[in-house]
This record gives C-alpha cells, structure tokens and sequence, in this order.
C-alpha cells in the first residue's frame, strides 16, 4: 500500500516492498520475520503500531512467495475503485462470525451500525468518537456516509477535506489485536486520523477531546483485571464496565453534542451507582430514545442490549423531559445463524424516529399494542430511574415457540453467573474488612 500510493518514506530504508519482492525462497521468510520486527520498533508512529509484536504463522517459503507474488500484480488503483476496504470489513466479519474466532468481541453487526449511523447523521466538520473502537466499524459508517452526502467531499473546501482525513474521527481501542485491524481498516478506507491504543476508564479516556458525535459498543462485562476505573473525572465510581463507559460518553460530548450508544439490559435497572449515573443522564442529556434490540445479533454473547440516542443539553439540569421506547425484541424472531438480522428489520424502527436526528420529528405513541410508547420524565422517576420498560406480552412465552437458541440461552446463563461471581467476591473483599479495598468494594456491591 505504501509503494503503491508514495507513502513508503513512512517505512524504514532496506525494509520496503521492493525488498521483500526481490528475495526467494528461506532468505525471503527469514526476511520477512525480520521486517516484521523492524517495522513493530521503526517507522512512523502508525506503522509501529500496525506492526507492533506482530508474528507470521507461514513456515513454508513458496506460500510466502505466492502471496507476495500475488499482491505484486494487484492494481491497486483499481482494488480501490472496486472497494477494497469494504473487502476488509467484509473479511473482519466473516472472521468475527467464527465460533472459534475471538474477533466477535470488537464485530458491532453492520445493520445496526448502519442503523445508528443514519439516525444520528454524522456532519462534515464535525468531530466524531468511538471510545470502544474496535476495529472501527462506527468511525468507518461515519465516514462512509459523510462522503456519501458531499459527494465524496468533493463538495468541501480542501481545508474541510483535510480535517476529514486527518482529524474527524478519534477514540480509543484496547486490545491490541483489534487496535492493528482498526488502523488498516482505517487506511483502507482514506481515514488517518489519530484512535490511540489504551483504556477508556483511565487517564487515557480523560484527555480525549469532546465531541459533536460519539457512536460506540462498549465491551461486556467487568472493568479487565476487576476493580473500579482509575478515572478522577467520574462522579460515580462503578466497577460496571458499561456504566463507566456511559459516564465517560455522556460527560464527553460538546454542549449539543449526540450520541449513540449499545448498552446491555442491567445498565437500564440496575440499583444503586446504576440509578445515581441514569439520573444524571436524564439531568445532563435529552435521553429521547431507547431501542430494545433482539437478541442472538451479537456473535460471541447472547446478552439482551439496547440503543440509548440522547444530546447533551447546554446546562446540566432536567434536560430530559420524555423517553421513547421501540420494542424490537418482544415476539421478534429468534436472531442467529438462521435468521440473520438485516437493514430491513429496523426500517419500522427509523420511520418512527423520524428524520431529526435530536428526536425531534413528530412522533405517535401506539399505545400497549404497540412497538412504540412514550414514558414521562415523572413516570420514570416513579420507578426508581429503572428504564427497563416492557408492556408488550411475549406470545413465545405462552406457546412455547420462537425460542433463543441453545447457544444464546448459555451465554445469558454464564453472564448472570458472571455477576454473582463479581458480587460474591466483592462481599468477601467487604467481610474481610481491608480497608484499602474497604470504599472500592461498596462501590462494586452497589
């Protein structure tokens, strides 16, 4: 890539395509084991960090040889035209639907993504994150419909282009794995733009800028290696990973600044520090929307989630007036490997959310019958901030069809087992009265 477009000065001399090309046989492997190595410790920053403790399996010179002879003879003006950067999503998904693959963890289905996307209507000019970026999946639609809607910024002022590529889009990834896919993925597309590798609950998530849009899946589960973030910024110290992410992304937005973002069922009511943080949302943000999403549409967890879309209000009190709620979930088929979930099952979903990406559109409450109910900011306060609202009545449940499958029903069973093992250990943490973990552990029991 870096011949092809001149940018090979990005690379150290005597470890560029034209080297690896010229050698054959043991002497082009062993070359290339070492341009590993060489390109992970030099070059620019964003080679490094492609490269960075990257490792070959091939053990065979002439499958080395022909992959190299093969990239060699691609036109790659060409490829590019054809969309090679699609290919490489489509690659990444295909890897992610793998049960033995652990890349569904970072793989945010491309239906929902699209979804979030066009109802959020990222904006030229605007400055859009991902926290938990993944491979970049969020960033890439962004970018992706942005260009679709200035004529692939031909319409923007070179200035305007250069912000797009350059600086637009921005986050964080922690796993390094996901963090080199990411970078690609991003170079495939025309995107150079800085997502760093680090931990969004630490210091790392604290300096980022903030922004006008942020879209994001953060990761299931605890906080890696337990215990609360190490965020000085967070009013309430959780240990539940999603929480602290929902802390960080509403307290990381511009005045007027929107976000979506895929949240599992406990965060919507969830009791102690999960109440405090859905009330200063509620306070802080205009929480218009919440979508309750199927389940089986994640590939490595069967958790029930959710979109919550809110903006950030220009003063920090009683932004939220009303919330709207679309059940996709209740008498929804079963989602999986025999019914994938597509673009068209959330058509219903974005003709009733209207055109406003602020949740502003008109909108209809269809009564108890209905996919679409409006709850007051005095209802929900009634209910002890719990937005996990449900009024439809799950027909599966009476006739005993439409049943997750056998797969997802045991990633909902290990994910409540996973709980009570955190809740358990922290109780012990508390009844063996540490006091260095004294204050930590009530946090993590609330």
């Amino acid at each position: 890539m870096a011949q092809e477009t001149n940018t090979d000065t990005q690379l150290p001399q005597g470890y560029r395509w034209s080297d690896l090309v010229s050698k054959d046989g043991i002497e082009q492997l062993n070359f290339y084991r070492a341009l590993l190595l060489e390109l992970g410790t030099n070059g620019s920053q964003r080679v490094q960090n492609i490269f960075v403790n990257s490792q070959t399996a091939l053990k065979q010179p002439r499958i080395l040889k022909k992959l190299v002879t093969s990239i060699d003879e691609l036109d790659w003006y060409s490829a590019k035209e054809e969309g090679l950067g699609d290919l490489y999503e489509d690659l990444l998904e295909r890897n992610a639907s793998e049960k033995k693959s652990g890349a569904g963890q970072y793989f945010t289905p491309r239906p929902l993504i699209d979804c979030m996307v066009e109802l959020i209507k990222p904006q030229a000019g605007e400055l859009t994150q991902d926290p938990a970026a993944g491979t970049g999946g969020f960033l890439i639609a962004s970018d992706r419909y942005i260009k679709r809607h200035t004529d692939d910024l031909f319409d923007l002022t070179e200035a305007e282009q250069s912000f797009q590529r350059y600086q637009a889009f921005y986050g964080i990834e922690l796993v390094q794995d996901a963090h080199r896919l990411l970078l690609m993925n991003m170079l495939l597309h025309g995107i150079e733009s800085e997502v760093s590798l680090g931990d969004t609950l630490s210091s790392d998530g604290q300096g980022l800028p903030k922004a006008d849009v942020i879209l994001t899946n953060p990761p299931f589960g605890t906080k890696k290696g337990g215990g609360l973030p190490t965020r000085e910024d967070f009013t309430f110290p959780t240990s539940n990973k999603q929480l602290a992410f929902l802390q960080h992304i509403y307290r990381g937005l511009k005045p007027g600044g929107r976000a979506a973002v895929v949240l599992p069922d406990n965060v919507l009511f969830e009791d102690g520090q999960g109440r405090n943080i859905r009330a200063d949302l509620m306070d802080k943000c205009n929480l218009h929307t919440i979508l309750r999403l199927p389940t089986g549409i994640f590939y490595a967890q069967g958790v029930k989630t959710n979109v919550l879309f809110f903006q950030r209000g220009a003063s920090d009190k009683g932004n939220t007036k009303a919330v709207w709620f679309y059940d996709m979930r209740t008498n929804m088929p079963a989602f999986g490997k025999r019914t994938p979930l597509n673009k068209e099952h959330f058509k219903p979903f974005e003709l009733a959310y209207g055109d406003d990406p602020n949740g502003n559109s008109a909108r209809v409450d269809e009564g108890e019958s209905g996919r679409w109910r409006r709850f007051t900011r005095e209802e929900i306060s009634k209910r002890g901030e719990n937005i996990d609202i449900t009024w439809l009545r799950d027909e599966s449940l009476q006739s005993g069809d439409n049943l997750p499958e056998p797969e997802i029903i045991a990633a909902e069973i290990m994910t409540k087992l996973q709980t009570a093992m955190d809740e358990m250990e922290a109780l012990m943490l508390l009844l063996e009265g540490d006091p260095e973990t004294e204050a930590e552990t009530e946090a993590l029991l609330e």
